[in-house]
């Protein structure tokens, strides 16, 4: 996964005042590239992949009736204006068969309502919870405005409240058969981050992270190669649906 690196420079930040209203529109005009994650029934991730969104159209569907009777949606399609959270998954689910059939309903005044992504579908107390840059919305999805680079996860939560949100951190870089610490973090609804004790690396039986978050990890490569690291811990989302590489030995291959 890319660090971020903090812009520290006073020129480089009068620099990018100067350049923000032509970059803005930019934007506008080319739409804003985010993270879309979805995490479906039983922890299943249906996709992780970064596009640009802006003002998109989205078909809803009779069969969205999850909210009872009278919800379900119209059959219209309906413009979704701006770059939003529900927009970035209507954009992807028209190129991605795992988010098919995406089910949208329009009957409701305050937004747009989601009951189904693909095979994922709401049943009993079941909802889909939204957050961006690990923070719970507050609003329905075609609300949540983007900013570029931002973090959107979509999550079948299996009843209120709703489940933490894992992360995983590793370094990007090992050298083959030498132990390195990796740590999982949990983020809440409101986006408070804290270490988790007991979560479990999936690849690797066995290695649970302790009271701090941490794990010791030993990773073997034959050939220069991305090991694809994932964290769970009960019911909470696992970490991360955007898997973390690591890049055991020598030079590796784009992730």
């Amino acid at each position: 996964m890319p660090r971020l690196i903090p812009i520290r420079l006073a020129a480089a930040c009068a620099l990018a005042l100067a350049l923000s209203l032509p970059f803005a529109a930019s934007a506008l005009a080319k739409g804003v590239s985010a993270e879309l994650r979805v995490v479906g029934k039983g922890g299943k991730i249906l996709t992780e992949q970064m596009l640009s969104t802006g003002t998109t159209t989205i078909k809803t569907s009779p069969q969205a009736n999850c909210f009872g009777a009278g919800t379900a949606g119209s059959g219209a399609s309906v413009t979704v204006r701006g770059a939003t959270a529900l927009g970035l998954l209507g954009q992807a689910a028209k190129g991605t068969g795992s988010l098919r059939p995406l089910l949208v309903t329009d009957a409701f005044d305050f937004g747009l309502g989601i009951c189904g992504v693909g095979s994922s579908k709401v049943s009993g107390k079941a909802s889909w919870y939204l957050k961006v840059n690990h923070k719970g919305a507050m609003v329905s999805g075609d609300a949540v405005k983007l900013k570029p680079g931002d973090e959107v996860l979509w999550d079948l939560a299996p009843s209120y409240p709703y489940p933490n949100e894992l992360a995983l951190e590793a370094p990007e870089r090992a050298d083959a058969g030498v132990p390195f610490t990796v740590r999982v973090f949990s983020y809440d609804e409101k986006g408070k981050r804290k270490p988790v004790a007991g979560a479990k690396i999936t690849e690797l039986p066995g290695v649970v992270t302790n009271a701090q978050g941490q794990a010791t990890v030993t990773l073997a490569a034959s050939t220069p190669q991305y090991e694809v690291l994932h964290a769970t811990h009960g019911k909470d989302i696992p970490a991360p649906a955007a898997p973390v590489y690591v890049c055991v030995g020598g030079s590796c291959p784009a992730a």
